[in-house]
């Protein structure tokens, strides 16, 4: 194909004499390299920050949650039942991947310097403490039981700091119904999630406390949390889930309405603004493909404008404007591609220093993490870059057709 091979004669030139299009070469590739960088930063910004951000939504709350309707806006619960019937359909549904039980119970901390506002959360002995034990920073995870108080607790490394605790502290806990309960607790476990809404509150310990603060019998819980395999399908099952346990109410009682919620449905802020910034990166792709467009179309008509010689030559000789489009095209592809290189050894420097070092550091409190998250997968990797490549030639397309302008009988006396 004589198109490329001329497109890498012009591509390789060291001719110093063309002082024009060098500059304009140069500001092309930097600003295909600066662009692509900028979108596979901001991807996988925005990726890692939800994945981080939903990971610990879930983690507290699970996928899906059944509770007490009266009890929706109040961690001061109103008890469900759950017969054996409901509990063994639920574990054997197809889309449930594990069920536990758990109970809530708002109270207060006090030491003899302070006194803090918390919410004494109860696990099952079935309850799957994986999320907090890959965010546990000191102690371990208590052996709970269904039928004894451990008189042990899960604390946040954010309240441990307020109340200045350490790891097997005593601690003080009360509970306001008609008189104030007291239970004294012992610090077995120090968690950071670096979630503000959680680690500001959340206390774990056993049910059995928590169901005999509210006076409860062992068949009485504040609700069930499930996980499922798929959460891609988790708005169609937890509408599954809500119709099938209406036939469980003549059990329970008119007094105990099951309330089935997404973890989304319980969260909706949360996730609104997550998807929100879905937006965010669109308008940044957009802008990016726009400015490396930009960038190479300059480019390309200053190569064209400097070559129109040689383009006078080609046509003098035969070659028609379609095999001349052809070679700077070519010539686009080659220039295109050695900024995606750049772009990509930046964006991937970037990504590890960040993903192994956490140098851009953020506020917990505001935005559920302390440092900038990061995660790409390899698929999207590829297909930013082919996008990005696609999108910058279809753009010197409509450029290329001055080469059609170019008369051969006067171009060639052109300098």
């Amino acid at each position: 194909m004589f198109e490329l091979f001329i497109a890498k004669r012009i591509y390789k030139e060291k001719d110093g004499n063309k002082q024009v299009s060098r500059p304009a070469i140069l500001i092309a590739t930097a600003g295909i390299a600066i662009g692509l960088a900028v979108m596979i930063i901001s991807v996988a910004v925005v990726i890692g920050f939800k994945k981080e951000v939903s990971s610990k939504v879930k983690g507290f709350g699970s996928h899906i949650q059944i509770s007490n309707f009266d009890a929706v806006r109040s961690f001061e619960t109103y008890p469900i039942i759950v017969p054996d019937s409901m509990w063994k359909a639920l574990e054997n549904y197809p889309d449930v991947k594990h069920v536990q039980r758990y109970s809530t119970k708002p109270g207060m901390i006090k030491t003899d310097d302070a006194f803090q506002g918390m919410i004494l959360k109860g696990a099952g002995q079935e309850y799957d403490f994986t999320f907090f034990r890959d965010h546990l920073v000191e102690g371990e995870i208590p052996a709970f039981s269904d039928s004894v108080a451990s008189n042990e607790v899960l604390i946040s490394k954010t309240l441990a700091n307020k109340l200045k605790l350490q790891l097997g502290d005593r601690v003080y806990t009360y509970y306001f119904e008609k008189d104030i309960r007291a239970r004294r607790l012992t610090i077995k476990g120090i968690y950071q999630t670096n979630s503000s809404e959680y680690d500001n509150y959340f206390l774990i310990t056993d049910i059995y406390t928590v169901n005999r603060l509210y006076g409860w019998n062992s068949g009485q819980v504040s609700g069930l949390e499930l996980q499922i395999y798929d959460y891609d399908k988790l708005a169609e099952v937890t509408y599954k889930i809500s119709s099938d346990t209406d036939r469980y109410l003549e059990y329970v009682g008119t007094n105990n309405f099951y309330y089935i919620r997404s973890i989304e449905q319980i969260n909706p802020q949360i996730f609104d603004w997550l998807n929100f910034l879905d937006m965010n990166v669109w308008l940044i792709l957009i802008l990016m493909v726009g400015v490396a467009g930009f960038t190479m179309i300059s480019g390309l008509l200053i190569i064209i404008l400097e070559r129109t010689n040689m383009i006078g030559v080609l046509k003098a000789l035969g070659a028609t404007n379609y095999s001349i489009r052809k070679i700077f095209l070519w010539f686009s592809i080659f220039l295109i591609s050695k900024g995606m290189f750049w772009g990509n050894i930046i964006a991937m420097g970037f990504y590890f220093l960040q993903t192994h070092f956490n140098v851009f550091k953020l506020d917990p409190e505001t935005y559920y993490t302390d440092s900038v998250p990061m995660s790409l997968s390899l698929s999207l990797f590829l297909l930013i870059n082919l996008a990005t490549l696609t999108a910058a030639v279809l753009m010197l397309i409509g450029p290329s057709f001055l080469i059609t302008r170019i008369n051969p009988v006067t171009s060639m006396r052109y300098e």
